[in-house]
Order: C-alpha cells, then structure tokens, then sequence
C-alpha cells in the first residue's frame, strides 16, 4: 500500500514517510579519504597485482636474512664444480646448467646455484633501497616544509642548498666515496660498512628532488582555508606544521617514496657492476651483474635470472606507484 496523500491547493503532495519509501533501511555512512582511496586501489588490478608481489618480495628477502646470516641454512656461496665444465669453465647442458636441482642454473667457473645467490642477495638489494629511500624522505620532507612554510631568506639559502646537491655529479661522488671507504669502518664488517655507505650516499644527495615536490606542495597549501583558521585561533608554526600541513602531505610523499624506491636499487646495483659497491663474494643482483657481465658471450643464461630480478622489482614498484598516485588523486572518481 502506498501512503496516503494530502491534497492542498489542488495538488497532491506526499507524507514525509512516503519519501522513504523503496529505500534500504541501511543507514548511509560516510567514508574517510583513505577508505575511498583503498577503494579506488582495489579497482586497479594492475597496482594490487604489483603490491602482492612487493608485499611476497619483502617476505622473501627477511627469509633470506635469516636462513642465510642468522640460521646458515643456506649458502649462497657453496661451491659444484663437477656441473662445470672442466675445459671451457661453462655449466654442463644448455640453458646455463639449468635442471631439476638448480632451476636457474649454476654460475661458471664454480658451480654456485643462482637462485639461492638471487634469493639471499634479495635483501641486500631491498634493504638499500628502502632505507636510502626513508632517508632522503626524511630529509627533503623537512627541509621542503620549512623553506614553502617560512619563505623569504630560509626559502632562499635551502632552494640554493637543492641546486647545489642537484648539479653535484652523484655517481663520481659514490665511487669515489665508497671505493676509500675501509672495509671494517664503523666496527660493521666488510658488507656491513658497504651497506651503509651505500644508503648515505644515495640517501643523503637523493633529497632534493623530493625537497622541490614537498617545496611547491607546501607553497600551495599555506595559503589554504584551514592553515588561517589555525593562524586566526592562535596556533603557532610547529602546531601548523606538524598538524595541519604534514597530514596534507602524506599523499605526496607516499607516492614519490614508491617510485624513489626502485630508483635507489638500480642505483646500487650500478654501483655493485662498476665493482665500488658490495663486494663479492657476497650475493647481490648488482654484483651477480657484473659477474655475468664477463660471460655473456659464452653462458648469456648467467645474466638472464638476476637481470629479471632487478627488471620485475622496479616494474613492481613503479606500476603500484602509479595505481597509488591514482588512488590519493583528489579528482579522480
């Protein structure tokens, strides 16, 4: 039945009752920015894909750390010189030595496995990265809000302090540092001090191009509604900073940190293959490179596997960018 109608002045207008009438009696509830960008993020299969398989990657690589380093479990370095051949110094067989017990093939010369070089070297690779990346993260966020906050002189000395880390040649810089770098600085050992000096170098000159993104995010947000409704009651520059400024820039940072990502593991596996990063015998994609790199006329199979490796972490990494970017995008529906 439906509901009653009055009628006044010759037209029929409905009870307030028959308004709701064929709605669900689910109460409507309001969602959050992030609900609806993980919403939109579930839509892009190709950004989820690609998060699954960083999220399998980073499990992989603390596997690695602890069955190689903590619980020796395996050994990238073990040694089959009988799946060698004796006389070219190349795997046995076609494929680089390919075969049911080494599914990536052995290395020449020694017979190492190159899946359990790759698997243990993972972590090695990603730890580089992240941390180089929270790094200069961590830098250019505080540096970028300061100078698009304050303005005036302090914009000016740290704008002039990015063009200079900007035009300062980087790569000679690293090879130059790391190749003086004794191998027990700082009391970590060998990979240890290497590691180290890998995530200041590429940490440390990488925060200016995130600097100049926060910089101009900055300049357009102090000039918003809500940054003078907290001047007008009173709030003072840390306040301003740290709780209205910074949350607004979450999805900036979010999104530059997933694409700065595989920039630094591509960094440190150049540096790995011009030899001035970690040293072998110690597995890591870059250092299997430049290992490869000496037999690709003969057993191109050797630099196939950790070619990959590197090739799907940085595709990985940029597509679930992209569908991140896409998903914190205010206009996007």
């Amino acid at each position: 039945m439906t509901a009653p109608l009055e009628v006044s002045g010759g037209s029929a207008e409905a009870q307030p009752e028959a308004a709701l009438t064929g709605l669900g009696r689910k109460a409507i509830q309001g969602r959050s920015l992030g609900q609806i960008a993980w919403m939109r993020l579930k839509r892009d299969r190709v950004a989820m894909i690609s998060g699954i398989l960083i999220a399998v990657m980073i499990v992989a690589a603390l596997a690695a750390l602890l069955l190689d380093r903590v619980f020796h479990v395996i050994d990238p370095n073990a040694f089959n010189q009988e799946l060698v051949d004796a006389d070219l110094q190349i795997p046995k067989g076609g494929f680089g030595g390919i075969s049911g017990d080494h599914l990536f093939g052995v290395e020449p010369i020694n017979g190492r496995d190159i899946l359990t070089r790759i698997f243990a070297g993972s972590w090695i690779s990603l730890l580089i990265g992240f941390a180089a990346t929270v790094l200069s993260v961590l830098i250019g966020t505080i540096l970028g809000v300061t100078a698009g906050y304050f303005r005036g002189w302090v914009d000016t000395v740290i704008s002039r302090l990015m063009d200079v880390f900007l035009a300062f040649p980087l790569l000679l810089f690293a090879i130059a540092l790391v190749g003086v770098v004794p191998d027990n600085a700082f009391g970590l050992g060998r990979d240890g001090s290497r590691i180290a000096v890998l995530i200041f170098v590429i940490g440390f000159f990488s925060w200016p191009y995130i600097g100049r993104i926060i910089r101009a995010q900055t300049l357009s947000l102090r000039e918003r509604e809500f940054v003078d409704a907290a001047r007008s009651l009173g709030a003072r520059s840390p306040h301003v900073l740290f709780k209205e400024l910074l949350p607004n820039l979450v999805a900036p940072i979010l999104v530059y940190s997933t694409l700065l990502i595989p920039t630094n593991i591509l960094f440190e596996a150049a540096l790995s293959f011009l030899g001035v990063g970690i040293q072998a015998p110690t597995a890591t994609w870059g250092t299997m490179m430049s290992e490869a790199s000496r037999w690709y006329q003969v057993d191109a199979w050797y630099m196939v596997f950790p070619g990959l490796a590197i090739f799907i972490t940085v595709l990985a990494f940029n597509l679930f960018g992209d569908g991140l970017r896409d998903a914190l995008d205010p206009r996007a529906r």
